[in-house]
């Protein structure tokens, strides 16, 4: 164990200690506050690196979300029949995309934050939980420009006296945070046992497919017999959609307690994860 103790001299002092870290709780938070600048840099370089050589630039982030609406309208509003619960089809199934996108692209890029950045990770040291904060991060930019497009949705049905959004639009932060918290937590989870087992890779992007069918996404809670309903209700993501739409679109099947159940699940396996990430990143190098 190598350790330096901090010795105070007449003309100088130590100004950094160098000693490992064997704690499975030592986070080290205030380190990757230290180190903002290097995750508003990765932010931006996301940003570039999405964008470069491309000829429509920012209108890709709408590509997705209209025409997965009007696929979603045809198919499971027209042909199949499911309920909206009285919303106009399009804005209920582009409310539900535009958080879908935000949480699945957050939660494939932390479960590869290891494999995809292991040649940096092996060159230079800064704190790795930076790498998984970035990820969440530039995810927010596509999910911002997603979002416009779907308030202006609900303006224009709202205008026209289809939708009534209510005061539960202000929790719309509180819902971000919420989705970040559980991409992290579940990502970092994931990102920790891809660094030996590959496969995990191919079995998170399978089970995330079937992950969107056991969340509300394109059917209301309130469409499901009682006993599916219990079900559905045990995914975290389900208050999270529900009160999204209730305070927008002003329907669905929702109550505080539902989000009070989420909030307390993601917090937890947020610090599962951030543990289980900890642990890993000391010596995945030797793994990866």
């Amino acid at each position: 164990m190598i350790e330096l103790d901090k010795k105070y001299t007449e003309e100088n002092e130590w100004t950094e200690v160098i000693e490992p870290q064997s704690s499975l709780l030592s986070l080290n938070l205030k380190e990757v506050w230290r180190y903002r600048d290097l995750l508003l840099l990765l932010v931006k370089r996301d940003f570039v690196t999405y964008f470069k050589q491309t000829v429509l630039g920012p209108i890709w982030f709408f590509v997705n979300p209209i025409f997965t609406t009007v696929m979603y309208t045809f198919v499971f509003g027209n042909l199949a029949g499911l309920s909206t619960d009285g919303a106009p089809q399009v804005a209920f199934y582009l409310s539900g995309i535009v958080l879908w996108n935000y949480f699945s692209n957050s939660l494939n890029q932390t479960a590869g934050v290891f494999t995809t950045n292991a040649n940096i990770f092996g060159k230079v040291y800064f704190p790795r939980l930076i790498m998984p904060l970035a990820v969440v991060t530039s995810n927010l930019m596509q999910f911002g420009v997603q979002f416009l497009l779907f308030i202006g949705v609900v303006i224009f049905y709202t205008l026209s006296g289809d939708l009534m959004p209510n005061a539960w639009v202000l929790m719309t932060p509180f819902l971000i945070i919420l989705m970040a918290g559980f991409a992290l937590g579940l990502g970092m989870i994931f990102s920790s046992m891809t660094t030996k087992y590959k496969d995990m890779t191919m079995l998170l992007s399978f089970g995330i497919q079937l992950f969107m069918y056991a969340t509300p996404i394109i059917y209301p809670v309130s469409a499901m017999n009682e006993r599916l309903r219990d079900i559905i209700l045990l995914n975290p993501l389900t208050a999270i959609v529900e009160c999204f739409r209730y305070g927008y679109l002003g329907v669905g099947n929702f109550n505080g307690d539902m989000l009070i159940y989420s909030t307390i699940v993601i917090a937890i396996l947020l610090i599962i994860g951030t543990l289980v990430f900890n642990k890993v990143q000391k010596g995945f190098m030797d793994t990866i």
